[in-house]
């Protein structure tokens, strides 16, 4: 077992302000300049939704800043929560050439420069189609999935409505991941440009519940799209899950989201100062919930995970990150049962090695550590309350939906679609912009060939 000290990574200032502060004009242009513009840009093939970078860094480079943050549109919706959120060192700036030697270029700070600058000076303005004739489509879930459909669809005409559970569109963006990786005020400029392109949104309104698919077909929609996401946590089948303290990381994170927005007391925040707080699971969401419970003033913050550091899901820079701000790991550990009467005391860790066939195992070595909160980061499932309410649409055991490939994304139900973590493993924001604008395609050819169907009397 290997518990991390801090790292020599710069320690910021653990306040819910954004982190990262962007470029300058002149920092952006300067940094612009050193794109190559390879004839084969790799860049463009590391990118999930293959927006064209070589482009709009050459725009940029030029001073154009409105062409840039056009050529952007033409790929992305969401430009300035890409250039904040996306794994940028995984996907686009892992293909850099000038990674060869060390210097390759920050696109998603470009990306955020450009869409940041265009907002803030009003450059570009999104207009709706005059006439919104191409077919009327609902979406539900206004998460990165459904914002990409109903941004896609909106600019090739469609009527379209988000529905969403929520008192404001956002999803994960607005309620998951906190402000100082993604201030609110940027996804909320992002969903203003939507509004403005023509997209309708119905918030506080529960699909399956409020109104089902087969209503909203009565209503004259010609296609549904799901982009409700997993908004099920998974639980741990261990002793003591139920006592009070042991919290999912979904529901941390949206209570402080709501909390630094003004909309609950912070009273309702389930870390308070001085707490000691354990973090179970080892991905993005987690290093989101123990960088938070550290601005909370949690007294120390462990992060266990049952493999070692390289095995971690989580984005390198996060990991690095939150260590640095002083959170903690353990590795190779794994929670054998959370000890207390009422409420949480403490948690029992069991060691975990590799044995001669490269298999996981408890070697039964145990340690009691005091805790105070335990905040659960293992996964999420997707919720059947849509499913249910609505005949002939199938999912797999996992409760995951079933889509097929022509039209992209349609379910077994016919006019009804589906995408983003509701169909996959959960992934990130651009992953499900990426399978989200696939199905946009795939609506747009299904929408068509009813209306052809329709006007020819069949």
């Amino acid at each position: 077992m290997i518990i991390d000290k801090k790292s020599d990574f710069d320690v910021v200032d653990l306040s819910f302000e954004e982190i990262d502060k962007g470029f300058t004009p002149r920092q952006a242009i300067a940094e612009a300049k050193r794109c190559l513009g390879c004839a084969k840009p790799h860049c463009r093939a590391g990118c999930p939704i293959e927006n064209e970078i070589p482009q709009f860094i050459k725009a940029l480079a030029n001073g154009n800043i409105g062409e840039a943050s056009a050529i952007i549109a033409r790929r992305s919706n969401l430009p300035a929560v890409c250039g904040r959120v996306c794994p940028h060192e995984q996907q686009c700036e892992s293909h850099c050439i000038l990674n060869k030697k060390g210097e390759g270029i920050k696109i998603g700070k470009l990306e955020r420069f450009i869409a940041d600058f265009d907002a803030e000076m009003e450059i570009t303005q999104p207009e709706a189609c005059p006439v919104q004739n191409k077919g009327k489509v609902a979406v539900i879930g206004a998460g990165p999935a459904g914002l990409t459909v109903a941004g896609d669809l909106a600019k090739q005409c469609f009527d379209v409505t988000v529905f969403d559970a929520q008192e404001e569109p956002g999803g994960v963006l607005i309620y998951g991941i906190p402000d100082f990786r993604l201030n609110k005020e940027v996804v909320r400029r992002e969903i203003r440009k939507m509004e403005r392109l023509g997209v309708t949104f119905r918030n506080k309104v529960l699909v399956g519940q409020d109104i089902t698919i087969d209503q909203l077909f009565q209503e004259g929609y010609d296609a549904i799209f799901i982009g409700t996401g997993t908004a099920l946590p998974k639980r741990l089948d261990i002793p003591g899950n139920d006592l009070a303290g042991v919290v999912q990381a979904s529901y941390f994170l949206r209570i402080v989201a709501l909390a630094n927005s003004g909309k609950i007391s912070p009273r309702e925040i389930p870390v308070s100062i001085g707490d000691k707080v354990f973090i179970i699971g080892a991905g993005n969401v987690a290093m989101d919930a123990a960088r938070t419970a550290l601005r909370l003033g949690a007294s120390g913050v462990t992060v266990v995970h049952r493999r070692g550091e390289s095995e971690i899901t989580a984005l390198r820079s996060e990991f690095e990150h939150a260590r640095a701000e002083g959170v903690t790991f353990r590795w190779m550990s794994s929670p054998a049962r959370f000890l207390g009467d009422e409420k949480v005391t403490a948690i029992e860790l069991e060691s975990m090695a590799i044995d001669e066939s490269n298999q996981l195992v408890a070697t039964g070595e145990k340690q009691t550590l005091p805790a105070d909160k335990i905040i659960l980061a293992i996964g999420q499932r997707p919720a059947a309350r849509i499913i249910s309410s609505a005949g002939g649409i199938e999912v797999d055991p996992n409760g995951y939906v079933i889509t097929r490939e022509r039209p992209y994304g349609m379910t077994t139900r016919r006019g009804v679609f589906a995408g983003g973590d509701v169909v996959h493993e959960p992934a990130t924001v651009v992953l499900a912009m990426k399978e989200a604008k696939k199905v946009a395609a795939g609506i747009a050819m299904y929408v068509e060939a009813k209306k052809l169907i329709e006007e020819c009397g069949v």
